[in-house]
């Protein structure tokens, strides 16, 4: 690349590419980690009890919300791509799209209506910003590199998952462990991050993305190039190829329809039906695996930014400065992580307590409520109220009594010696300890020292507490983390089947991810057949959901880089940027009936069980993918040697 068009800022290279590359890669690692970061609380948050932070809304809702929402992201680069090509340029685009992410987190993080409404549109509009022009940027470093783009983007593709990756596990464990608020504002935190290391980075591009139109990045592939060649001669091939796009785009439909289900049904059905619980041997094995797979990737990212730093420090101090932070910031919370889970332990709980004499108020709480929403319903603000609590198909009884100091204390009740098990956090000394849920603590349970304990181990709601075993609950949001994953695991591998003799056509590529993705809601019709029709809960395998994951991940990688390919290597070169708006806007009509259909979970599921719900989207793309099937020579024919 020449000094005179973009700078000598280019010449650094890191891993054979340009070190401008890899400050792309990080920006859009931690776009992607605060967009699936919060992506991962949204529905929990929102069908989440008063209790514990939540909103209460029913499914039908909340998946509506996230259906619009994740639909609108979609819409908004078309606009975004059109502000930076004729107004702003791509840089300035980019730093407008990232500051408004950043104010629209930090709005969610106060969780009022307003702030939370405020948020979702400001982070709609900074993804519309942000988007589409980064990636235009990464197109540019390579104008004079073509052989190389391909490896690039697939560098650039793994920032993506990895962001995505660190985005869910850890905001999500932050969300759901600590507090919504939380979870909401470290996405908030690293999106700030990475828009301060791309302001003080950005001098390595050179001049790409400075100016609209004139800065060198209009980058059309050769084989789009001779396409258009060969349809001057002949305007029925140009038809014919955007006829193609146009049905392979209305099968993509079907293909996010259902795969969206992820942040929405499929989200439910990991926090309400399934059983997360893990003990003893497995509950040690997951901590291990959880642990590997949280340091690994982490471990093998922090590498790069080492070499990029390396290559760069002299030039963009402040960024490396900032990214060195961000990562600092990282390491702590995954370590965090990490001891959290190992201190995990379970208890046996001896119930010592009488009921009364039946004067209390009794309410009963709805199924799959817990310990912690109690003390926040309003009966738990009535000093001698009874709640009977019914949750993981465990029966009990919570008396709250108001306390000297205006607190209120809530002991579980049995009205016989029975055992259950507690999960928290703190260590047993030796083997009896007492412990009160305490108000102050939201749900927690507070350690009452040997000298206070001989007094209250002999009131009425005095309880005992053994330790038994390890004992961990994995987060509902932890299960998102797979497909990202998965990808990182399995890319390697299709790409090497589509460099093989094996290399299928495109529709066919597009069948095989349709019908993977069918299997996969197969695998999970399965899982859900023992659920009772109308249930609000239930304890099935997680392997049902690994299994999901596995399929649909597999069917990603089949369906969703070969649609992104196949659109530039159809359309003439002075329609492709509005055959990709089509494109995207057949993925926001997915979105949009993804949490349509998905709002549809309770009112099936109570009519004819959550296995019909999950067959009906087992039954439709693999329907679309053999239909694609049968019409794969005639739209081979209609491509016109397009391969």
């Amino acid at each position: 690349m020449s000094k005179s068009k973009f700078g000598s800022e280019l010449k650094s290279e890191v891993l054979g590419h340009p070190a401008g590359l890899f400050l792309l890669f990080f920006t859009e690692m931690w776009e992607r980690f605060s967009y699936y970061g919060m992506r991962a609380l949204l529905t929990l948050f929102l069908i989440s009890a008063a209790g514990i932070g939540g909103w209460e809304w029913t499914p039908a809702e909340a998946l509506t919300l996230y259906g619009l929402y994740t639909g609108l992201v979609y819409v908004t680069p078309i606009f975004g791509g059109l502000i930076a090509d004729k107004i702003t340029g791509y840089r300035k685009a980019i730093m407008i799209g990232a500051f408004l992410m950043t104010a629209g987190h930090a709005s969610m993080a106060f969780e009022t209506e307003a702030t939370f409404y405020l948020g979702l549109a400001l982070l709609i509009l900074g993804n519309g910003m942000f988007k589409p022009n980064i990636s235009s940027i990464v197109g540019g470093l390579y104008k004079d590199r073509q052989e190389k783009k391909d490896a690039a983007y697939t560098i650039f593709y793994m920032g993506i998952n990895a962001g995505a990756f660190l985005g869910i596990m850890l905001c999500g464990y932050v969300g759901e462990k600590i507090g919504w608020s939380y979870g909401f504002g470290l996405a908030g935190i690293f999106m700030f991050l990475g828009m301060l290391m791309f302001q003080f980075g950005q001098g390595i591009l050179g001049d790409l993305g400075l100016k609209p139109k004139d800065d060198g990045l209009a980058d059309i592939p050769q084989d789009v190039i001779d396409a258009e060649e060969a349809e001057k001669v002949d305007p029925k091939v140009e038809k014919d190829r955007l006829t193609v796009i146009g049905i392979l785009a209305f099968f993509t439909i079907f293909f996010w329809m259902a795969f969206e289900q992820a942040g929405g049904s499929m989200t439910i059905f990991a926090k309400s039906f399934t059983d997360r619980i893990l003990e003893g041997g497995a509950a040690s094995a997951f901590v291990i695996v959880d642990t590997i797979i949280t340091i690994v990737p982490l471990a093998v990212i922090t590498y790069v930014l080492f070499l990029l730093i390396k290559a760069t420090y002299k030039k963009i101090p402040l960024a490396g400065l900032c990214i060195g932070f961000s990562f600092l910031i990282i390491w702590g919370l995954a370590g965090w992580k990490v001891v959290k889970d190992s201190n995990t332990v379970a208890y046996e709980v001896s119930y010592m307590a009488t009921i009364g004499n039946g004067s209390y108020e009794v309410e009963y709480l709805k199924d799959g409520e817990t310990v912690k929403e109690i003390i926040q319903t309003e009966a738990g603000k009535k000093e001698g109220a009874i709640i009977h609590l019914k949750n993981d198909k465990k029966e009990g009884l919570v008396v709250l009594e108001k306390k000297e100091k205006g607190s209120i204390e809530a002991t579980i009740l049995k009205p016989t010696f029975d055992t259950t098990i507690i999960r928290t956090d703190y260590k047993l000394a030796d083997n009896d300890e007492i412990f009160i849920l305490d108000q102050d603590q939201q749900g927690s349970f507070r350690y009452l020292d040997p000298e206070t304990a001989k007094g209250v181990d002999q009131r009425s709601n005095a309880t005992v507490v053994r330790k038994k075993d390890k004992q961990i609950e994995i987060p509902a949001s932890w299960f998102g983390v797979l497909n990202s994953l998965f990808i990182i695991l399995f890319a390697p591998l299709f790409s090497k089947i589509w460099e093989s003799r094996f290399n299928p056509s495109a529709p066919i590529k597009f069948a095989l991810g349709l019908i993977l993705l069918g299997l996969g809601f197969g695998v999970l019709a399965i899982g859900a057949a023992p659920i009772e029709n109308g249930a609000t809960s239930a304890e099935v395998s997680m392997i049902w959901l690994v299994l999901a994951y596995l399929l649909h991940t597999l069917g990603e990688l089949a369906l969703s880089p070969v649609g992104l390919s196949y659109v530039s290597k159809l359309s003439p070169a002075r329609l492709v940027g509005f055959m990709f708006g089509i494109w995207f806007t057949a993925t926001f009509i997915a979105n949009l009936l993804a949490g349509l259909s998905g709002s549809m979970i309770e009112g099936i599921s109570e009519q004819s069980g959550l296995s019909v719900f999950f067959g009906i989207f087992t039954a439709i793309p693999i329907a679309a993918g053999l239909i694609l099937v049968l019409m794969n020579k005639w739209l081979i024919k209609k491509m016109h040697g397009i391969k």
